[in-house]
């Protein structure tokens, strides 16, 4: 008997950036990485072993999906498989409750959720490294989505040592006192271009590609020291500076990868604006247009309102600090006897 298994996992937004491969085929990072886990977005999982099926089917958000998803979930599902000696087609369906490959790390949540969920109906209860190493085959930044809060992840060397883990040394209430107020540009449609072939394109093309390698190790020691002094300031700076010069490196790509649009240059004088004026504000943003800006609890409902009128803002959210993956449905069994 086989469970049919609910997973649930939130998104996570880097501070230090994940930005290229050393090795495609085991989806091994060029560098390690850092971020923060939110509770506001989430996708929801549900993996179910059918030997009545002919195919994988894979369902996102409530639309059959394209072929080209089914075949890199089937192939994330074979890992699976090999490891739970499970050779039966599953029916997976997942739904974000936020815009789907726009920018905002729903292949994170997502195949963290695929993860756990597939695990588990296929019988195996992976420990949390062995589990972050099989999300990161479905999709690099999931190896953190399997985590809560801070979490780091390892580049490692091989496969086996490239995995996510949650970063513990904090002060009292500084990860309770942090929000993430997320700016959603242009309606959160799917972007041009997507982050594989993105971050490919740049390495192999752009001539700031080489700087931008060099310089995450030291991003993030710097970024973990200012977590473990609980120094969001310090944290803030060296996040905004961070995704800059990864923007700066696909900006320099030819042709160039351009995720920005001119609502995204709004919000980011904006939120200089803010800081001008005293308040702990610091953007970041990943392969998309939309801005992510790291900020207080206190502040965040005063950043939130100076966004939502700005032009080409479609939707704004505050998030606080997310959970780690979890099962939030196992109970249902089906029966191949």
């Amino acid at each position: 008997m086989l469970p049919v298994v609910t997973a649930r996992a939130c998104a996570n937004i880097a501070l230090v950036k994940y930005w290229g491969k050393r090795d495609a085929a085991l989806n091994l990072p060029a560098t390690g990485s850092l971020s923060l886990t939110l509770d506001a977005l989430t996708t929801e999982t549900t993996v179910a072993f059918d030997e009545s099926l002919a195919d994988d089917q894979l369902v996102l958000d409530g639309v059959p999906a394209k072929p080209d998803d089914v075949e890199r979930i089937s192939r994330f599902l074979d890992l699976v498989r090999t490891e739970a000696g499970v050779p039966i087609n599953a029916r997976v369906t997942s739904r974000n409750d936020f815009p789907t490959a726009s920018g905002l790390a729903s292949s994170a949540s997502g195949f963290a959720a695929l993860a756990l969920a597939a695990t588990r109906a296929a019988g195996l209860t992976l420990e949390p490294q062995a589990l972050s190493i099989l999300a990161r085959r479905g999709s690099g930044s999931a190896a953190r989505s399997i985590f809560g809060g801070f979490v780091r992840m390892h580049a490692g060397a091989r496969t086996e040592d490239s995995y996510a883990e949650p970063i513990t040394s904090i002060p009292a209430d500084f990860l309770a006192n942090l929000r993430m107020v997320v700016a959603v540009i242009g309606g959160g449609v799917p972007k041009t271009h997507g982050s594989r072939d993105a971050m490919d394109h740049t390495a192999a093309t752009s001539p700031m590609y080489r700087a931008w390698l060099d310089l995450v190790p030291k991003d993030l020691a710097t970024a973990e020291a200012a977590i473990a002094k609980g120094d969001l300031e310090a944290l803030g700076t060296l996040a905004e500076a961070n995704a800059m010069a990864m923007h700066a490196s696909a900006l320099a790509a030819r042709p160039a990868v351009v995720y920005w649009h001119p609502a995204t240059l709004g919000v980011l004088a904006e939120v200089r604006g803010l800081r001008s004026s005293g308040q702990p504000v610091w953007a970041t943003m990943d392969a998309g247009p939309h801005v992510k800006i790291l900020t207080t609890a206190a502040a965040a409902e005063l950043v939130s309102s100076a966004l939502v009128d700005n032009a080409g803002v479609t939707a704004v959210t505050v998030s606080a600090p997310g959970p780690a993956a979890e099962v939030v449905d196992a109970s249902k069994i089906v029966s191949f006897a």
